[in-house]
């Protein structure tokens, strides 16, 4: 069955599980002319949805309606031409799916295509799509941005409208987009993002975030500064004058212990929303997945309530540091990882880049991720984080920066 296959030398690159033409008749919108692949976790009527997980699509009936967000991007003019693959039950960041395949990284096809949105984003990168719809808890739009070089962007949780779709940790899930081109991202923002909650003050503060830029390799932080450093003064129009800042000054801890406080509050939600099924179902997770539910399982509730204290100190910190102020981070903790890396050395590298999404994560705040740099010859995103709301002003700095770099 073709769409079982996740076939990684076809023509699709192992990007899609199905091959769609719906939609792109009819009047004119604002997306007329653009075509989209979807995650296969958001529903699309006449269809089943996969979630990355064999055992999910067969335990699960034929979708009866499409997903809200699905369906703006069809009324404003978009043909949705694929579901996407996607790592399994979206807890990953890897790009990596024992059942369907790994999608090939057109940018680096030796490396991992990055995860959970994996097909989405390589599929864009491919060009046989100009849009991505994905999804983003941990980072599963930033980092295969990052890892394929293209835009991508984790709104602020709750502005884009995610029902009928595949939830894993309810009050970390968001949608997410993806396009080659800063205008398209900023263009499909208009239609996806809920306008009643727009963050309208100016963000004239341009804040560097030392210690996310400290967390990385020099050869990662130097790449993104270089690049910076081609046109300062043109940058600098654009965002100000630099002000380093530190970022996890919460509790005594620093970013990498954040990774900690996100793990337990994502684990937990994770088991409340899929651990009955997974009980009944007992489905064959693969390497990697497996694991990450077994230690969800075991999270206590004392330690959840403890986690989520430190969440909510971090939320409102975050509020207070990002007042008037856009922050710039490294998007991942280096390039995509080569593929086969052992196991070891992949679960660092996933550590290290969950120190940097659990920034946005942890606080719902809108991150956009952009192709800024290359280290060992692949692509490496920096990313504009800003207060809630603030995901229209952070496209449209995107869009400027995009053209003075």
């Amino acid at each position: 069955m073709r769409h079982f296959a996740g076939m990684q030398n076809g023509e699709d690159g192992g990007c899609l599980m199905e091959h769609l033409d719906l939609g792109g008749t009819g009047g004119e919108g604002p997306l007329t002319g653009y075509t989209v692949v979807v995650k296969d976790s958001y529903d699309i009527e006449g269809y089943r949805t996969s979630n990355g997980s064999p055992d999910w699509r067969e335990s699960h009936p034929i979708s009866t309606e499409t997903a809200p967000a699905v369906s703006r991007l069809l009324e404003a003019g978009c043909k949705v031409v694929g579901k996407a693959v996607m790592d399994e039950m979206a807890y990953s960041l890897e790009g990596q799916n024992h059942h369907y395949g790994t999608p090939v990284n057109p940018a680096c096809p030796n490396r991992i295509p990055g995860g959970s949105s994996s097909g989405t984003a390589a599929a864009v990168a491919r060009g046989l799509a100009d849009i991505g719809l994905g999804g983003d808890t941990g980072g599963s739009v930033r980092i295969p941005a990052s890892f394929c070089g293209i835009y991508g962007i984790r709104p602020t949780h709750g502005r884009v409208d995610i029902s009928k779709s595949c939830p894993l940790a309810p009050s970390f899930d968001t949608g997410g987009w993806f396009a080659r081109d800063a205008a398209l991202l900023e263009r499909v923002g208009h239609v996806l993002l809920d306008p009643s909650t727009r963050y309208h003050a100016p963000l004239p503060r341009w804040g560097v975030g030392i210690d996310a830029f400290d967390l990385v390799p020099k050869s990662a932080s130097k790449a993104i500064y270089d690049r910076l450093s081609s046109n300062f003064e043109g940058v600098k129009a654009i965002l100000g004058s630099p002000v380093e800042v530190n970022i996890a000054s919460v509790e005594g801890l620093d970013l990498e212990g954040w990774v900690d406080v996100f793990r337990v509050c994502q684990g937990w939600e994770i088991w409340k929303t899929h651990g009955a099924w997974i009980e009944k179902k007992k489905p064959n997770f693969g390497p990697g997945i497996k694991e990450r539910f077994e230690m969800a399982s075991k999270i206590t509730e004392e330690e959840y309530i403890r986690a989520n204290n430190l969440r909510d100190k971090i939320a409102r910190h975050l509020d207070s540091l990002l007042e008037n102020t856009m922050l710039t981070i490294p998007t991942a903790y280096g390039p995509a990882p080569k593929i086969g890396l052992p196991a070891d050395e992949l679960g660092n590298f996933r550590s290290k880049t969950l120190a940097l999404t659990s920034i946005a994560g942890l606080a719902g705040l809108p991150q956009i991720t952009m192709p800024v740099a290359t280290v060992e010859s692949c692509p490496l995103g920096m990313s504009l984080v800003g207060p809630r709301g603030s995901d229209e002003h952070l496209m449209h700095v995107a869009t400027a920066l995009s053209g003075a770099l």
